[in-house]
């Protein structure tokens, strides 16, 4: 059985082990997959895998063979899942692969504002404290986490995770989902209308999917509701943010900073007023992207695959 990989390059390290999908058919493996040969290149496999490789109507039609379409991330954007479902094909997608692996993320962004640590390092590695009269010396505020305000947007694995890291750091949470739950007696995690989450926030983490509704939620009129010197993180859809909106803010002073994985174009384009925003953080959309958490997700689409063959689909999405 044919198996086409056709955008793999995020899993091209050595130390990354494909025999889990290798043990399941003959597999081609494409680093990347220009738009025009994507059909071409599935040709006559039943499976296909892809992660941001478009896969539409047109596609699908030029390839009658294909029966199973699995998606290297959780996202399914990227692929017309009713018409796929009117082919018969079955699109299944990877969930909570990488809900330590972000959380995990937005703290390290976090710290990386409360605590100074790469800014002392390259202060010391300057001459600064070997010419300093002092045993100690801070280039900007140290800040604790402990009893701040951690204000969460959506709460999915990833949304929880945060809410528990966060208490681990004697936190308070407020959560604005469509869903809220119950609350903890001990009062750490509280549901709030969004308004109630911006104005009482010292931080600011997005966890929601990006739909119409979410699209620019974060906008030129949420920064102003927001308390002064509060901080952003963003490690879950770029366009859920007012770019040009949280740079003004940025600049302004209006917000100590921002911390963000993910831009509303990517990789990002050389004109995003992020990149020159003030105190701004802009990893390149890796917060789903250490070692373990790879292998992880080959394991997982590796078994959706197992799984449809054995006739008893799980992940599916259509």
């Amino acid at each position: 059985m044919q198996i086409v990989v056709l955008d793999g390059f995020a899993f091209e390290d050595q130390a990354l082990d494909f025999g889990p999908l290798r043990s399941l058919g003959e597999l081609t493996f494409y680093p990347r997959t220009p738009r025009e040969l994507i059909a071409q290149r599935i040709g006559e496999a039943p499976i296909v895998f892809t992660n941001k490789c478009v896969i539409d109507q047109k596609v699908m039609d030029a390839c009658p063979n294909l029966k199973f379409i699995g998606v290297f991330a959780t996202g399914y954007n990227t692929i017309d899942v009713e018409y796929a479902a009117q082919k018969g094909i079955v699109v299944c997608n990877a969930p909570d692969y990488s809900t330590d692996a972000v959380a995990q993320h937005v703290f390290a962004l976090i710290l990386h504002f409360y605590n100074r640590a790469a800014l002392h390092d390259q202060s010391v590695h300057a001459g600064d404290w070997s010419r300093c009269p002092d045993f100690f010396y801070a280039k900007a505020p140290l800040l604790e986490l402990a009893d701040k305000t951690i204000g969460l947007i959506g709460f999915g694995n990833i949304g929880r995770r945060v809410a528990q890291i966060a208490r681990a750091f004697s936190m308070n949470a407020l959560v604005y989902t469509r869903t809220p739950g119950p609350e903890p007696a001990d009062g750490s995690l509280r549901f709030a209308p969004l308004e109630t989450v911006l104005a009482q926030s010292d931080i600011l983490s997005v966890h929601c999917p990006l739909t119409p509704d979410t699209r620019n939620l974060l906008s030129r009129d949420a920064f102003a509701r927001m308390k002064p010197g509060a901080l952003i993180i963003n490690t879950a859809r770029g366009p859920i943010v007012d770019e040009a909106a949280l740079a003004d803010a940025l600049n302004s002073g209006k917000l100590m900073g921002a911390g963000v994985d993910v831009v509303s174009k990517e990789p990002i384009a050389p004109d995003n007023p992020l990149l020159t925003a003030k105190n701004c953080v802009i990893t390149p959309h890796i917060a789903w992207a250490p070692l373990q958490t790879r292998q992880r997700l080959i394991g997982i689409v590796a078994e959706n695959l197992r799984q449809f063959l054995n006739g008893t689909p799980v992940h599916q999405v259509n």
